[in-house]
């Protein structure tokens, strides 16, 4: 019998992944209640997907008395834990979780899990094509693609779980998996988070309550991620493009290697698909978790040489009159824009804004002025980005409302040899439900071109 069986679960947001795990606990016997402020015609097409199941909806509002009648509340990532709901059930005792801890309880797989503040969905999706190309049944989820509660009923104990965690999932967490990386650790979600220090801190839940018998992956190049190796119980290997390490992988005399014991080539850097030296860090992260997990450097290697991005992340969209579209839509965060910029020699023609979430702006003008040849700036954030690059005296840089104004501007503007690079640096909530809308959006006004 499952431990929620008989338990009374609110679940608190109806998304995608209160969705999963309302499914799972009414499966396993729970008494499911959810509740959302949005009103049932917002959510019909949801309340349509769980019109099978038992369900109490309290929609439109969240009436302080649920908390009485709940045994566990569940929160979803988009869930501040000051939201009144939640600080009521804490004040009462009332135990918090959410859908990727209650599927880290009972997986019987061993789990890699992935966090930091950049990187994590490429390294999440490289490490799974490592581990497949190996042959082994593999599951890619958590933040990115489908919660992976809803298939915890098929895994099997020699499968490969890859999981990606965000610093929303991951703070109320208690338990660690058996290998896990802090990829690096920037400013974002300040918003959401209000100190470094607390989001840090709730990064650091992935390795936290390790064992020594698990395995801590980090960044020996990132300040933020290395910190982290004090409170580190596990084995630590580390992933480094600047040194030679002990224990994991490095890049030496153009060549990725790999040490376990014994030091092994990979492959070239050549071989690599990805732009940028960001992605290359993404490279070493995922070689190092799949040696780890006992994937084979051989199906290392291949994983490596066919594996060529994830969607909205420096995607080439198209090749027009010399001219390469780049979507880079999910940088939300100054230092992910940066990186991108670092990915290109070709004179770049910048589309940033969208909406701030209480980010650093001084150091991105710095390197858009030294590195960008125009800037068309878009969004709530348009004027404090426009603030920012007058202050270093940037020669060319222009206001748009929408991205659409912003692509129209860039396309009379481009010449062949150019870059335009849609790394907006700011969140997309501003105009679009997430920064894959925005990402597609841009796709699409390209192609129409």
């Amino acid at each position: 019998m499952d431990e929620l069986a008989g338990k009374r679960l609110l679940i608190l947001g109806l998304a995608r992944q209160g969705k999963a795990l309302a499914r799972f606990a009414v499966e396993v016997d729970a008494k499911v209640t959810i509740t959302d402020l949005r009103p049932p015609e917002k959510l019909q097409d949801m309340l349509d997907e769980l019109s099978d199941l038992d369900i109490r909806y309290v929609l439109g509002e969240h009436p302080m008395e649920l908390v009485d009648e709940a045994d566990i509340l569940a929160v979803s990532g988009g869930v501040p834990l000051e939201a009144p709901l939640v600080q009521a059930a804490q004040a009462k005792g009332v135990p918090i979780t959410n859908d990727s801890l209650e599927f880290t309880k009972r997986t019987p797989t061993a789990v890699i899990g992935i966090t930091g503040s950049a990187g994590k969905t490429t390294t999440t999706a490289l490490t799974g094509v490592m581990s497949q190309v190996a042959g082994r049944r593999t599951w890619v989820g958590g933040n990115i693609g489908q919660p992976l509660i809803a298939d915890l009923h098929k895994m099997e104990p020699d499968d490969v779980v890859v999981q990606e965690l965000s610093s929303f999932q991951l703070e109320i967490w208690d338990r660690s998996p058996h290998i896990a990386t802090v990829l690096n650790i920037t400013p974002n979600h300040l918003d959401r988070h209000k100190t470094m220090k607390a989001y840090t801190n709730a990064k650091a839940n992935i390795l936290r309550h390790q064992t020594a018998d698990d395995i801590s992956v980090l960044c020996a190049d990132d300040p933020g991620s290395l910190a982290l190796s004090a409170i580190a119980p596990g084995k630590l290997r580390l992933f480094s493009l600047v040194n030679e390490v002990t224990e994991g992988a490095f890049v030496k005399d153009g060549r990725i290697l790999i040490r376990n014991g014994a030091e092994k080539t990979v492959c070239t850097v050549e071989d690599v698909q990805l732009r940028g030296r960001h992605n290359l860090l993404n490279v070493l992260a995922a070689t190092t978790l799949a040696d780890s997990a006992g994937i084979p450097t051989e199906a290392i290697a291949r994983a490596i040489r066919t594996f060529t991005g994830v969607e909205h992340r420096l995607e080439l969209v198209r090749t027009r009159r010399g001219v390469q579209w780049i979507n880079d839509s999910i940088a939300t965060a100054p230092e992910r824009a940066m990186a991108a910029l670092n990915a290109f020699n070709e004179p770049i023609i910048l589309l940033a804004g969208g909406r701030d979430k209480a980010m650093e702006w001084d150091a991105w003008a710095k390197k858009v002025t030294q590195r960008v040849k125009s800037v068309i700036l878009f969004g709530d954030l348009a004027d404090v980005l426009a603030e920012k690059l007058a202050d270093q005296e940037h020669p060319d840089f222009k206001q748009v409302s929408t991205v659409a104004e912003a692509v129209e501007l860039a396309a009379g503007t481009a010449v062949s040899g150019n870059i335009v690079l849609l790394s907006p640096g700011g969140t997309s909530y501003d105009a679009f439900k997430d920064f894959e809308e925005r990402g597609e959006l841009f796709r699409q006004l390209v192609n129409e071109l």
